[in-house]
């Protein structure tokens, strides 16, 4: 999901479509609430259900835009999970990024973790 979501806005793509999962949705409405991406939405097909997630761009003048996310980085992999503490969760990039963290009351942002004071797994980091 993270590796799609960084192609498409490499080439600038409009949307992304991706198969649906409960952890992917929940990642997508963090980006939706901290303003990364603009709209997500469940969409259901003949066979499968696919999240549909409309990226955000700033814009620099008329002709050139940004992406709104610089970077997205998977922190936890299959092969090595990463977990941490409710004392150890840092800023990612000094503040102008999060975390996504899961923890065992959901998916939440590193913020949001260390202000309730809930340590968990660290899916990922978007700035």
């Amino acid at each position: 999901m993270l590796t799609r979501i960084r192609n498409a806005q490499m080439s600038g793509h409009k949307e992304v479509i991706i198969p649906a999962s409960k952890l992917k949705m929940a990642i997508a409405k963090i980006l939706e609430k901290n303003d990364f991406i603009e709209v997500v939405r469940k969409d259901k097909s003949e066979k499968l259900e696919t999240i549909k997630i409309i990226l955000k761009y700033n814009k620099i003048s008329t002709t050139r835009k940004t992406p709104a996310i610089t970077g997205i980085k998977r922190v936890s992999k299959e092969g090595q999970r990463i977990y941490v503490k409710k004392n150890n969760i840092g800023k990612v990039k000094n503040g102008y990024g999060i975390a996504v963290i899961s923890t065992p009351k959901g998916v939440m942002t590193g913020a949001e973790a260390r202000k309730i004071g809930l340590g968990g797994e660290c899916i990922c980091e978007v700035w």
